[in-house]
């Protein structure tokens, strides 16, 4: 029998009107923040600033993006691995996925949209490019409070000046069979922090630090955010990056949408002196993000348990 409480991931509320820097409600939301990440590596984040109907019409725009025939998505190409179109990939035959570097800026989003719709598409492109804006700031407030609890606020203005935003469209087809089949394989990501959005059908996993998995529940209502391992090392390993998967049942395609705070390239990732002790020694040296990804999507980045530890571990 199943337990009657299964494990779930922590909540935290971002939700409160006056959340600003300083305030009571910062102080307990900054410290809920730091927990969950240092225990799980991410939470359920209710953030109702992304009006309900942006959010179902997210998922329009996604199924008449992966509706448009094959040659048309892939035109969406990029020099960096997995910002592009991805799909056809024999071990993942359920998933596809395409990514919009700068979403959140309209030139950006007009002109991925019009490599799709050359007589343009202004519906699909203002609520992308909307949803990415108000999903920043999100992210935004989640990377100052790690930040500002760590003690480490005079590098603030240089922490956030440090990345773009990616946002990722995916697509997991239903295997149409009951019995569970991988959708994506289990993965640490690579950037800063990954901001989570999902239809209603379930698939997401996470692995806890014991090695238990938790179903993550969708739910209109949240957002998954979740740390990657550029953050893990710009922290000298203080929070969690967690491994995760995606694994599917039934006849239901699963969509969702990430957006990704992703390291600008030449910018090195190097771990603050003030995280570095006795106690917390070096655990990684400087490197590139872009030179990272280049090493992960190589065939020993995917043969080894983990590339950021194959890469620039001490």
């Amino acid at each position: 029998m199943g337990s009657l409480n299964p494990p779930a991931l922590p909540a935290v509320d971002f939700s409160e009107p006056n959340l600003k820097p300083g305030s009571q409600g910062w102080g307990s939301v900054k410290f809920q923040v730091r927990k969950a990440l240092e225990d799980y590596g991410c939470f359920e984040a209710t953030f109702n600033k992304i009006p309900i109907d942006l959010r179902k019409a997210i998922f329009k725009g996604l199924e008449e993006l992966f509706d448009l025939p094959l040659p048309t998505k892939l035109r969406n190409i990029s020099k960096k691995p997995f910002h592009g179109y991805v799909g056809q990939y024999p071990q993942v035959p359920l998933f596809e996925s395409l990514g919009i570097d700068d979403a959140n800026i309209p030139e950006k989003i007009d002109s991925v949209t019009n490599l799709f719709w050359p007589e343009g598409n202004p519906s699909f492109s203002t609520t992308m490019q909307s949803f990415a804006e108000q999903l920043s700031e999100l992210d935004q407030i989640v990377r100052r409070m790690i930040v500002e609890s760590l003690g480490l606020d005079k590098y603030l203005e240089e922490h956030m000046n440090s990345t773009n935003y990616l946002l990722r469209a995916m697509k997991y087809k239903g295997p149409k069979t009951t019995e569970t089949e991988v959708g994506l394989s289990s993965h640490t990501d690579k950037n800063m922090v990954t901001i989570l959005y999902q239809n209603q059908v379930v698939g997401l996993e996470v692995e806890t630090k014991n090695g238990e998995w938790i179903t993550v529940k969708p739910s209109e209502d949240s957002f998954i955010i979740m740390i990657g391992d550029s953050l893990n090392a710009w922290l000298n390993g203080r929070l969690h990056s967690p491994y995760h998967r995606v694994m599917m049942s039934g006849n239901e395609a699963r969509y969702s949408v990430g957006l990704f705070s992703v390291p600008k390239a030449g910018y090195t990732i190097k771990a603050p002196e003030e995280l570095i002790d006795e106690e917390h020694p070096l655990l990684f040296k400087p490197f590139d993000h872009v030179e990272f990804l280049s090493f992960y999507y190589s065939e020993e980045g995917q043969r080894v348990q983990s590339a950021l530890k194959a890469y620039c571990g001490v």
